[in-house]
């Protein structure tokens, strides 16, 4: 049996340091920390291996958009899959800031005042569908002009070439060709925005099982796959249905939750339940990380940068 360490902090520690000491303390939440970072690790090193990212649109109001931006600037993923308020989130903030509140506002006066609650962040309406609604319309009108029928991929990345935006996820994946998909593509205010202009454009399209296609053609002919993946919902099942399609599944897993697993839901589901289902293979390595992904992120994977 392998003995459990002390961690020993030292004003010269760094994130790598501090990951590694959780992983020899063997505490807890600690310990599968430090497990993430050393399969996070492992998968990048992986040359054969198609890394994909999935998560949800919250962390994107927060500082963690920034850890996202860079695995795109870095090129450290090659396929990303997430939910439309991902697009939200990351265009608003091209334009208008977000700013710091706290869970406990009082959310009857935040609503007289046009300030909506995403937690303990504040987003005005001036940072949210206004500004998306001025900025992004003109926009769809020159993506329009070009083509009628896209994919989400396909949109993502117009509209990432349309950005001047270095803090952005969609302008680092648009220049760095690394695909988005958004099947939830409809559920926030880009998909608004799209329905509005097609009511006077009705052959303005967006064909999801365009990117069905290309991301079965990823799939199929990856020797291997892993993920990173926060939080659940669409984001996740969407990566671990496709890539039950890759012989036994995907070879590497880091998942970060905060939901738990007694009530049967996909959130709540740890890996492990996905080598059942074919989704996971049974070799692979993987660990389930739980808490709040804006604390566990920056772990996992700050000891690389």
């Amino acid at each position: 049996m392998k003995p459990v360490k002390d961690i020993r902090l030292t004003k010269n520690t760094t994130i790598k340091q501090l990951v590694h000491e959780f992983h020899e303390s063997g505490g807890f939440v600690a310990k599968k920390v430090g497990e993430g970072a050393i399969i996070f690790e492992k998968m990048l090193a992986d040359k054969k291996c198609v890394k994909f990212l999935s998560f949800p649109a919250a962390i994107i109001a927060t500082g963690c958009r920034g850890i996202i931006r860079d695995l795109i600037k870095n090129k450290q993923v090659d396929v990303i899959i997430t939910t439309c308020g991902t697009l939200d989130h990351d265009l608003a903030r091209c334009w208008k800031d977000y700013y710091h509140g706290s869970f406990e506002m009082d959310d009857v006066k935040l609503r007289k005042k046009g300030i909506n609650r995403l937690g303990n962040v504040l987003v005005p309406n001036d940072s949210y569908g206004i500004v998306l609604e001025k900025k992004l319309l003109p926009m769809i009108e020159e993506i329009h002009q070009k083509k009628q029928v896209l994919s989400t991929r396909e949109f993502c990345y117009e509209i990432g070439k349309r950005l001047d935006n270095d803090d952005s996820i969609l302008y680092w994946a648009a220049k760095n060709n690394i695909p988005i998909f958004v099947p939830g593509i409809t559920d926030g205010s880009v998909g608004s925005q799209i329905w509005m202009f097609r009511q006077k454009h009705p052959e303005f399209m967006i064909d999801v099982f365009a990117d069905e296609q290309e991301l079965a053609a990823i799939v199929f002919e990856a020797k291997k796959t892993g993920a990173l993946m926060i939080g659940g919902g669409i984001s996740k099942h969407h990566t671990i249905w496709w890539n039950q399609f890759k012989d036994d599944g995907l070879d590497y897993v880091v998942y970060i939750t905060t939901a738990p697993e007694w009530d049967g839901s996909l959130s709540g589901a740890r890996v492990r339940e996905g080598i059942s289902w074919g989704k996971v293979a049974p070799q692979a390595t993987h660990v389930t990380i739980e808490g709040d992904a804006t604390v566990l992120l920056p772990l996992v994977v700050g000891g690389f940068f």
